[in-house]
């Protein structure tokens, strides 16, 4: 044995790399067969699978420039990551955008801005943009509720984010004056931190659910009356990252603590259909919405992405003819989300969020059914330019998502998927999700709501306006085509937004402050 240990002990070191080069050569050659590339050229095919494995990376820091990737560019992360940390977000030298390019928006800016009084609250606090609208008010419903925020935090679940992510996002829209929504996962303790809160449900009825996995009114009444933080529910119908496809839950992932709060089995996949079992029409739909909101209290509203206008036809009808209605409409963008979704669906079903919305709203409008409906727009909007543009078609709040993922850390590695987030934000994994400082990332969440506000703010009084719900449609411009660079929103989308009642600031600072509706 000493011979042995003397003989290995005199090899030179680089015969060692030699003989694990050999073994790796052997193996690929004559012992796998699942990869062309390696068996041809052995050991020198790793390293293509290797590069291949950090290609949207080495692109991401490297190869690509400041304004072409997607889903959110260079340009717009770091907007966010500054505005998060408070940091200096400006840019130097001039826009480096082709303002030339297809679907840029143009704000036109008043000769005179809007002009802020001594004792405004604008002169007070540039970051107060409640919303101008009171969802549940045209219905009487018992409960009213009127955003204090314009931005919000949109359905995301705790289950596809991480349990310190959903508690440092509730505990930031608490700072921020905002609202949290679930996402259809179910009520966790980490959306219990304070934060106004709107619960979501989808066609799993995770939270809400019996024991044969249908929707329970009990279940749902209790919740209510249990966390009265909870102000107002929404049904989803669709999203955008893959409308009209439903979705399983691997039981690998279905912790004790996730079973507990969705209502489902350890262990055991879940299956969420594509249809709700709780109604299959727009008449029963519409009568599970009232329902809801009788048995509760609480406004109630409806999410989808947008497609096909017959049935929604059928639901204005219904509204004019019944006098009754959903409270509130969010409408998500085509472009997806946090969800993850197949390719096939994420690229091409359903449409965009400028053109859905358009649609939906054009159609209600016809109907003279605007002012009953609070709309809430969801889908990359987490940015002023573009806020002021959705506002300018007729929203009244905006949900945001992956923003708000990336104001607590998130890098958009796009690996939501695989439960391996190097951020920690989405991932179940104890030692990932330990990198998440709670209190600093809910400040620096409040402190992007509070960023985004304010620059909104100062855009609309450039426009001339008090509050963005005072945009027309003809404040914005948008590049079409290379023959008409830029039109109207009007011209473009062919409809006018209908007036939104607005008295000023000083009323809204008053029911918001005073707790009036």
């Amino acid at each position: 044995m000493d011979i042995l240990i003397n003989t290995l002990s005199n090899i030179p070191w680089w015969l060692y790399i030699i003989l694990f080069f050999v073994i790796i050569a052997i193996r690929d050659i004559f012992f796998q067969r699942k990869h062309t590339i390696s068996h041809n050229f052995p050991i020198v095919g790793h390293l293509r699978y290797w590069l291949e494995s950090i290609g949207p990376e080495m692109r991401q820091y490297f190869v690509a420039n400041n304004r072409e990737e997607l889903p959110f560019n260079r340009i717009e992360r770091g907007w966010i990551y500054a505005s998060a940390k408070k940091e200096n977000n400006y840019e130097g030298f001039g826009t480096d955008r082709d303002i030339h390019e297809h679907q840029h928006i143009f704000i036109n800016n008043a000769m005179m801005p809007y002009k802020v009084a001594k004792g405004h609250p604008h002169d007070i606090d540039k970051t107060f943009l409640p919303c101008a609208k009171v969802i549940g008010a045209y219905n009487k419903r018992k409960k009213p509720y009127r955003p204090a925020s314009v931005i919000n935090i949109s359905a995301m679940s705790f289950g596809s984010l991480s349990a310190k992510a959903i508690e440092s996002l509730n505990k930031g829209v608490k700072i921020a004056g905002a609202y949290h929504n679930t996402g259809e996962g179910g009520l966790s303790p980490y959306h219990s931190h304070g934060g106004d809160v709107v619960f979501h449900f989808g066609t799993g009825y995770f939270g809400v659910r019996d024991e044969n996995g249908n929707f329970s009114m009990e279940k749902m009444k209790k919740l209510v009356e249990d966390n009265p933080f909870i102000k107002a529910i929404e049904v989803k119908l669709s999203q955008g990252a893959k409308p009209g496809k439903g979705g399983v839950l691997p039981g690998k992932k279905i912790t004790k603590e996730i079973a507990g709060i969705r209502g489902v089995d350890i262990g055991k996949d879940v299956l969420s259909p594509p249809n709700h079992s709780a109604f299959s029409n727009v008449p029963e739909m519409l009568e599970f919405i009232e329902e809801i909101a009788e048995v509760t209290g609480l406004p109630v509203g409806i999410k989808a992405a947008i497609g096909k206008l017959d049935q929604w036809e059928e639901l204005a009808d219904l509204m004019l003819k019944t006098g009754k209605g959903p409270d509130f409409i969010a409408v998500d963008g085509g472009e997806g989300g946090t969800g993850a979704a197949p390719p096939s669906f994420a690229d091409h079903v359903s449409l965009p969020w400028v053109y859905g919305f358009s649609d939906l709203y054009k159609l209600f409008k016809s109907k003279e059914l605007t002012k009953r409906i609070v709309f809430i727009g969801s889908g990359k909007l987490g940015f002023p330019a573009k806020a002021a543009m959705a506002f300018a078609m007729g929203v009244d709040c905006i949900n945001v998502a992956r923003e708000a993922m990336m104001s607590i850390g998130c890098i958009q590695a796009q690996i939501c998927h695989t439960n391996r987030c190097p951020a920690g934000v989405a991932t179940q994994s104890k030692w990932l999700q330990n990198g998440i400082n709670v209190p600093l990332k809910s400040e620096r969440l409040a402190q992007y709501f509070k960023t985004f506000k304010k620059e909104l703010v100062e855009i609309t009084h450039a426009a001339g306006h008090e509050h963005p719900c005072q945009f027309t449609m003809s404040d914005i411009e948008m590049n079409v085509d290379d023959h008409n660079l830029s039109k109207k929103l009007s011209k473009t989308y062919m409809y006018e937004k209908d007036f939104v009642p607005f008295s000023g600031m000083q009323d809204l600072k008053d029911c918001v402050y005073l707790g009036g509706k």
